[in-house]
């Protein structure tokens, strides 16, 4: 096996598949109210920069679901991702911050979740964001571009298992830390941190459309902070089911 890849290896070009840039927040303000408690405002002065001046993309990773990604100038460690639903008017927030030192056998990008609302002086429609284990047993192929091909298979509420088939990658594989959050019918956020690299990453699954919007975070085989957009065409392979109250965690 090939030495193993870092963020910059395997990330250039996995936005091949990922939807387009959107316009559609440029000029609006959003209140985000987080159900910890606190709020966030987000002002989209354009459709790429915050009135903080600090950039953003946003991305109707399913329809009316935004995926509003952003990084701080005065925190370059520290990154979020925003998914909102505008029709259910319900949100969950991912931070995913690394870590100045790395620890053995732990992720050193850490992730944290806050579901919320946009308070728009409307009541919130639907159920509330959840952690879900309806991922678990599921198979299915991630194509990013015709040069990255990923299997996934989804172990458990903790954990899930990689592979790539095509890419910088092909050859590799691991079993890292995963959440899973239900955000709406059909519709999920997917996150995972890795052991073997200084990598995060935030998804938007639509599996009406059977596809992803994403991004990566973390660090480079220099130590240098890199923020990667991706996005997939998903090819399910099946799904395995345990029998009685034999169930993974």
């Amino acid at each position: 096996m090939s030495e193993w890849k870092t963020v910059d290896d395997f990330a250039a070009g996995i936005d091949g598949n990922r939807l387009p840039r959107s316009n559609a927040l440029a000029g609006l303000k959003w209140t985000v109210r987080h159900d910890d408690g606190g709020t966030t405002a987000l002002t989209f002065t354009d459709e790429s920069t915050l009135d903080s001046g600090d950039p953003y993309e946003a991305v109707e990773g399913a329809p009316g679901t935004f995926f509003v990604s952003r990084t701080f100038g005065d925190a370059p460690r520290r990154a979020e991702v925003v998914i909102a639903d505008v029709n259910t008017l319900r949100t969950l927030t991912v931070t995913s911050t690394i870590a100045e030192e790395a620890t053995p056998g732990v992720p050193q990008v850490s992730q944290e979740f806050r579901p919320g609302v946009l308070d728009t002086g409307e009541e919130p429609s639907g159920k509330a964001p959840e952690e879900t284990r309806d991922l678990i047993g599921w198979r299915a192929l991630y194509r990013y571009s015709p040069n990255h091909l990923y299997e996934h298979v989804y172990l458990s509420s903790e954990r899930y298992a990689w592979q790539c088939l095509v890419g910088e990658q092909r050859g590799h594989g691991d079993v890292d830390l995963a959440t899973a959050w239900k955000i709406g019918e059909n519709r999920y956020v997917f996150t995972f941190r890795e052991f073997r690299i200084p990598v995060a990453t935030t998804w938007l699954y639509d599996l009406d459309a059977m596809r992803t919007t994403g991004v990566f975070f973390g660090l480079n085989g220099s130590g240098e902070v890199r923020h990667a957009p991706g996005g997939a065409h998903i090819i399910p392979l099946g799904r395995v089911t345990y029998p009685g109250d034999d169930q993974p965690v």
